[in-house]
Order: C-alpha cells, then sequence, then structure tokens
C-alpha cells in the first residue's frame, strides 16, 4: 500500500504520513485521539492548507469512527475524503468471541514454534480493550444472530446425566465468558495473577460502541468503503461435541473451537464491514482475505481512482493530490 502511494508521487513526511498506534486499547483512549488529532494537524499544514485523505485498514475504521464520532469540528475541519478498507464496524463475532475464551493461532504447523503460542495469546487478550469493543453488536440487526454453542455434559439430582446444547446469544454470552473465565489464571516468573473476564473493560467498550453507533459522517467529507468477500469467515463458535460434551465451562478454555461460517474476508463477516451507517459514495467488494486487501491490485485502483492518482505522477496538483494519513490496524 505505502510502496504504491510512493509511486504515485507521494512523499514520506511530506504528503504522505501514517499514524501508529497500540492495537491492545481502546479504539477511544484519549492518548490515541489526542494523538490522530496532532497528526491530521501536521499534515493539514504540511499540505498548505488543504484537507487530508484518511486510508484506515481493520481496527484502524474504528479508531477513526471514534475520532470523528467525539471530535467531529475537528475531522470536518482536517479531512477531505475518507477510504475504509476491512473494518469490523458490527464487530467480528466467530474471532472475538473465540479470542477471549481460547485466544488465537496467528501461524500453524511448525512455524507456530516461533511464534506466540494460542494460549499465551489468550491471556493478553482477555485484557485488551480493542478485543472486547469488537465483540458482536448486540443492537445490530443481524442477518441471523451471532451465537456461541457449547455441548454440555448435565446431571441431574439422581446423578443421570445427559447432554445438552446450550446456546448464547450476544448479550447472553456475557454469562459464559464469566463462567469459562472465572477460575483463569496467568503464572509469571513464579507467581499467579488472576485474569477473569474483565467487566470493567466490558463496561468501558459498552460505552465504546455507545459511541460508534451515534458516529455521522459530517457534510463534505466523502466516504468509501472496501470489504472483503468470497472466503469462509468465522461467525458461530461450538465448543464440545455430543460425544465429548463439556463438563466444566472451564474447561472451554482448553478445547478446540468448530466454526460455522458466512461470507466475509476470513476475519470480518462482509455483513458486518459494509454496515458503517455512513452515506458511503461508494462501497465495493474485493475477493480477498484480511490483510491481502492491503496489496491487492483492484484495491490499489480504486484508491488510486478515488483520490484521482496514478503510478508515476511527477507533476504535484492541488486537485488531485492530498496529503493522507494513514491509521492502520488489526482485528
Amino acid at each position: 500500500m505505502i510502496n504504491m502511494l510512493l509511486g504515485c508521487g507521494y512523499k514520506k513526511g511530506t504528503t504522505l504520513f501514517g499514524y501508529g498506534y497500540d492495537f491492545r486499547q481502546s479504539n477511544r483512549i484519549e492518548t490515541g485521539m489526542d494523538g490522530l488529532k496532532e497528526k491530521l494537524e501536521t499534515a493539514y499544514k504540511a499540505s498548505g492548507g488543504r484537507k487530508v485523505n484518511i486510508i484506515s485498514h481493520s481496527m484502524g475504521g474504528l479508531l477513526v469512527t471514534c475520532f470523528m464520532s467525539l471530535q467531529q469540528d475537528v475531522f470536518s475541519k482536517y479531512v477531505n475524503k475518507w477510504i475504509c478498507i476491512a473494518c469490523p464496524f458490527q464487530g467480528a463475532p466467530g474471532c472475538i468471541n473465540d479470542s477471549l475464551l481460547t485466544g488465537l493461532q496467528f501461524v500453524e504447523g511448525c512455524e507456530s514454534y516461533f511464534f506466540v503460542s494460542r494460549w499465551t495469546m489468550h491471556q493478553l487478550l482477555v485484557e485488551c480493550p480493542s478485543i472486547y469493543e469488537m465483540l458482536p453488536n448486540p443492537d445490530f440487526n443481524w442477518k441471523q444472530q451471532p451465537q456461541i454453542k457449547v455441548w454440555c455434559k448435565k446431571a441431574d439430582k439422581e446423578e443421570n446425566s445427559s447432554v445438552k446444547l446450550e446456546i448464547y446469544g450476544p448479550s447472553e454470552s456475557i454469562t459464559l465468558f464469566e463462567e469459562a473465565l472465572k477460575h483463569n489464571e496467568l503464572n509469571y516468573d513464579g507467581k499467579t495473577f488472576a485474569l477473569p473476564f474483565n467487566f470493567s473493560i466490558l463496561k468501558w467498550a459498552a460505552g465504546t460502541r455507545q459511541i460508534l453507533n451515534s458516529a455521522r459522517l459530517p457534510d463534505g467529507v466523502r466516504f468509501y468503503n472496501i470489504y472483503g468477500t468470497s472466503f469462509d469467515t468465522p461467525f458461530d463458535v461450538c465448543y464440545g461435541s455430543e460425544t465429548t460434551p463439556i463438563e466444566n465451562l472451564s474447561e472451554i478454555c482448553h478445547s478446540m473451537p468448530q466454526y460455522s461460517y458466512v461470507d466475509g474476508d476470513e476475519t470480518v463477516p462482509a455483513e458486518s464491514a459494509k454496515a458503517d451507517g455512513f452515506q458511503a459514495t461508494e462501497r465495493v467488494g474485493v475477493t480477498a482475505r484480511h490483510r491481502q486487501l492491503l496489496r491487492h491490485k483492484t484495491v490499489f485502483k480504486l484508491i488510486q481512482t478515488w483520490l484521482g492518482v496514478g503510478q508515476k505522477v511527477g507533476k504535484h496538483s492541488k486537485t488531485s493530490r492530498v496529503v493522507d494519513d494513514f491509521a492502520i490496524g488489526h482485528a
């Protein structure tokens, strides 16, 4: 992406700027909002007072949405166009629900020995506000509500056992998170730390969801949405089976999930990525995986068209070239 823009004539620190942030933190944390404001001001001044264009990827889109909602006047003053790529506007149900319960495995096979393990990643994500903020939006009108399913072994008063499928929707899943993570612990340097489901972070994330839901695109700002399609994307997640049920909910954290899939980019369902709630100038689905969208030729062509630039542009044009600020994040 950056090389493509450089090939179009943009120059780092002059007409091309990046904005990095801690992906573990909340999308509305004060330092993040202040940093983005400062970056927009810097880009605006460097361009000679021309409004800037933002390109965001994944969770970066949530950060930009929070900023736009909380500081709409600033956003309107500095921003001309916003191109959003693969943003989980309504959450990423399968991936995020499972992240809180069992973690994430970024690579498989022998390469996994050189990367953070699924269990270690799980212990990190339980304390990440950004993860809680990407839980499925319970207020969104999903075509079908995302679910967590658990095959549970039940015993009656006579100690007769049976197997039952328990189903949890976006709101009911909080009870499951609490029970499954009740005894979750981290051992470090000979010490044990309790890491239960964090209700303080959940409360904060609920406030973030309200901010996201209330965001409005300012007049004069043009919004474009690119989302990934044609790849199986986790949506519902199931633990245990009818033949090997979960006896205690804490066992979920050490089990492997089974997914049901919907259309998307392997991480964010297309249904969520398309549901920005804004008056978009254009929305385009591209057949690509979540991270591949950042280097996909179709995406490059769309961006060049929307920005009015092309490869090897030699002469600076006030009408076709504006400063770009990147808010690139990971779901």
